[in-house]
């Protein structure tokens, strides 16, 4: 495990395993922790794998922010530069795939191949916050004591988070399980820094100049889906349609980390982009 300190001070959590070319990973949230432990594992023999914590989040240092998508990017860049990165390969996951295309397209001299998994594209949020919160609630409410038990607890409640993510699984026999393994160790989730980024992407994601800078983007990049998950996919067709250098990769019988539930379909898909 090593520190990195961002150029404002602020102390990181980061780690790095595994050999072959770097790969860094950016996790989900935005106010979660890397949980990209079974990813490291899978491709330890084919790439340095580098995971590290976002901002005041997990093992990282709490701190007052600034929360935006600007300072997260400064961030990674001080990750990158910690490891003596001259360039890298970039994977992220959700709100860390929004992350990881942010650092490529302001520093695309920096970054060798994107790696883009289960993030909603770059339309407004607006176009599928709806269809996410009808598959959440049908998928959590087919155990209605479930759903009354996610509902009465509070937000920053361990339990309720691992309820929350139960949702995110196709298989429902073992969707508790793992997402009883994301919250294995369980560090809080930072609601401040979740409630401004969110905010931040209502702002700004879906304008034309991000159209166009997608459009612009001169990198390969692989995107990821688990076909299963409760974000409607045709949300990343418009990020599909917008990169000259792109191809995609649906994993049928995956929900939202389709690493967990079809790693060997992940591994295929992944290892070509490293190399």
């Amino acid at each position: 495990m090593e520190t990195v300190t961002t150029d404002d001070g602020v102390r990181l959590w980061a780690s790095r395993s595994g050999r072959g070319e770097p790969l860094v990973l950016c996790h989900g949230g935005p106010g979660l922790w890397d949980m990209f432990e079974d990813v490291a594992s899978l491709l330890a023999d084919t790439a340095t794998v580098v995971r590290w914590d976002q901002r005041g989040c997990g093992r990282s240092e709490r701190c007052a922010g600034p929360w935006t998508t600007e300072r997260f990017v400064a961030d990674l860049d001080a990750v990158r530069r910690h490891f003596g990165l001259d360039r890298m390969a970039l994977l992220g996951h959700s709100w860390g795939a929004q992350l990881a295309l942010s650092y490529a397209l302001d520093r695309p001299e920096r970054v060798d191949a994107l790696i883009y998994v289960s993030g909603t594209g770059i339309v407004p949020e607006s176009d599928w916050h709806g269809p996410v919160k009808e598959n959440f609630l049908a998928r959590l409410g087919e155990d209605p004591e479930r759903l009354s038990r996610w509902q009465d607890l509070p937000k920053e409640d361990r339990e309720r988070a691992v309820l929350q993510w139960s949702a995110e699984f196709e298989d429902r026999e073992r969707a508790l399980e793992h997402a009883g393994r994301m919250a294995d160790p369980w560090f809080g989730i930072n609601t401040e820094c979740n409630t401004a980024l969110n905010a931040e992407s209502r702002r700004t994601w879906g304008a034309p100049q991000l159209y166009d800078a997608c459009r612009a983007l001169d990198l390969p990049v692989l995107i990821v889906d688990g076909a299963q998950d409760i974000r409607p996919r045709s949300a990343v067709d418009s990020l599909e349609r917008a990169l000259p250098n792109v191809r995609r990769v649906s994993l049928p019988e995956a929900g939202h980390l389709p690493w967990v539930e079809d790693p060997k379909g992940f591994r295929e898909a992944v290892v070509p982009a490293l190399r």
